[in-house]
């Protein structure tokens, strides 16, 4: 219950992230923290707009969620469709064309995050000027890292067009396969471009692994807690964006469920919904809605991946784990470390990509198979594990779609840093700073949310409708 003497304070909107959300903290007589939320504000209902749409439509229909990671919707869409068509192994050219794709989404979007969206803080600290703590202010004081950040993200943006045919909202991906190979001309132009993205790269893992490590005190201490962490891993426990089976660890890193595949999800995941926000909360069925939650994304791949099958990767992640003696680390701003260990990997993995002849096939759509109602697939967004999960009928229409986003999955923590960080740097205060706010703000950016692509609903939306006379008087008011 709400006192009369309760302070209301609202952070809106959210600044430097994707989408739209606030924060609410309510704040008691003597300024101490009663409740702290985030609320996400925008609606987007995708589940139920795309149900008797044709389902080959979807995976160009769906990845219009986004324009900062519509490729990895697209992609888990098109994984979805090709095993509805009873396709359940590509052709090489098919399968590495859209890795290619994939790796070259992770690129592009952890470059965006850390150089564009996160450095800010890092560079120029939490209490800094507004009107200097930001992409201007690095632009104007670290024009070589506002430069590396364009450029990567530019490199892997022009993967993207090469193998969806657009920058956004590409249509490579197409049931069975790929709808085009890596002309010569194509691969070349990249490669010549690989060993500066490789350089890049391993200096965005210096610049962040430097950050944690100077400021360890300050970061052990800011939203970090024990949690759960959740992601898909390689049948042989490896690192793997694309495919693979579900894991997840607890805080100490022992395996609570392993290799469980993507069409049993149903009996790991649940959701849950909370009355603020239009984003649900998934949580491990045992042991439930309360202690079931977990985190997604770069922190929880690292920590769940027995090892990355690149080798400066692998190296940066055995130093990361480092850290805390080999088990999870659970600093929640260490996930710009570990984002940028991704980026690393990512620009590996290119690589190896790009010097792959099957790249250049022409055996880019595999046979359809025995014909499935109902199927689901993952894969790892940049923000963490994404489910699509489509039944469809017998005209071929969808009638049931399930969609959990990563950053749906990211809920719990996310509300749990805010409390966190609003307790330990707004609870008494006599005077609330820009400052101190945008504390909370940092240790939401640092899961790197995409809260346009999370907001659906389960169940009915609420309704009311008011019927008002025209002196002002209220007739009648329904609620549903």
């Amino acid at each position: 219950m709400v006192s009369a003497n309760t302070r209301r304070i609202v952070i809106e909107p959210v600044t430097r992230v994707e989408g739209h959300g606030k924060v609410t903290i309510l704040l008691d007589e003597q300024n101490r923290v009663e409740q702290a939320r985030l609320h996400i504000v925008e609606f987007r209902g995708f589940e139920r707009f795309i149900q008797g749409r044709p389902f080959w439509e979807l995976p160009v229909l769906v990845q219009r969620l986004c324009g900062i990671c519509p490729v990895s919707h697209h992609l888990c869409a098109a994984k979805t469709v090709d095993g509805i068509l009873g396709i359940d192994r590509l052709t090489p050219t098919g399968e590495k064309m859209r890795r290619l794709m994939h790796y070259g989404q992770m690129f592009q979007s952890h470059a965006l995050h850390f150089f564009h969206l996160a450095s800010p803080d890092l560079l120029f600290g939490f209490d800094a000027p507004v009107a200097r703590r930001n992409v201007i202010g690095v632009i104007a004081e670290h024009p070589d890292l506002a430069v590396q950040g364009v450029m990567m993200r530019k490199f892997g943006q022009e993967i993207i067009k090469a193998t969806a045919g657009k920058k956004v909202h590409g249509t490579g991906a197409i049931p069975g396969g790929i709808n085009k190979n890596l002309s010569i001309e194509e691969r070349d132009t990249l490669l010549a471009e690989m060993a500066q993205m490789l350089e890049w790269s391993r200096k965005a893992v210096a610049i962040a692994r430097e950050y944690t490590l100077r400021n360890l005190a300050t970061v052990s201490g800011f939203a970090a807690f024990d949690s759960n962490h959740l992601s898909i891993v390689r049948a042989d426990g490896a690192m793997d964006l694309y495919d693979g089976n579900l894991r997840a660890i607890n805080a100490s890193g022992g395996k609570i469920v392993d290799q469980v595949s993507p069409l049993d999800y149903l009996s790991v995941i649940g959701e849950a919904v909370r009355p603020w926000s239009y984003m649900p909360v998934p949580f491990r069925r045992q042991p439930g809605p309360e202690a079931g939650w977990y985190r997604v994304g770069p922190l929880a791949r690292v920590n769940a991946c027995d090892f990355i099958d690149t080798p400066e990767a692998e190296a940066a992640r055995k130093e990361f784990l480092g850290l805390t003696e080999g088990r999870p680390n659970n600093l929640t701003m260490a996930y710009h470390w570990a984002r940028m260990i991704e980026l690393l990997h990512s620009a590996e993995v290119i690589q190896r990509l790009l010097e792959d002849a099957d790249l250049q096939g022409d055996d880019l759509v595999a046979p359809r198979g025995e014909r499935r109602g109902e199927y689901v697939a993952m894969l790892e967004a940049p923000r963490g594990t994404l489910t699509h999960h489509y039944r469809v009928d017998e005209n071929d229409q969808v009638t049931m779609a399930n969609l959990i986003v990563s950053t749906t999955c990211n809920n719990e923590p996310m509300n749990r840093a805010v409390q966190a960080i609003a307790e330990q740097h707004l609870s008494g205060r006599p005077e609330i700073t820009e400052g101190m706010l945008n504390h909370i703000e940092v240790g939401i950016r640092a899961y790197d949310p995409c809260l346009s692509c999370a907001t659906h609903a389960l169940g009915q939306m609420p309704l009311e409708v008011t019927l008002v006379a025209a002196d002002g008087e209220v007739v009648d008011r329904r609620a549903r």
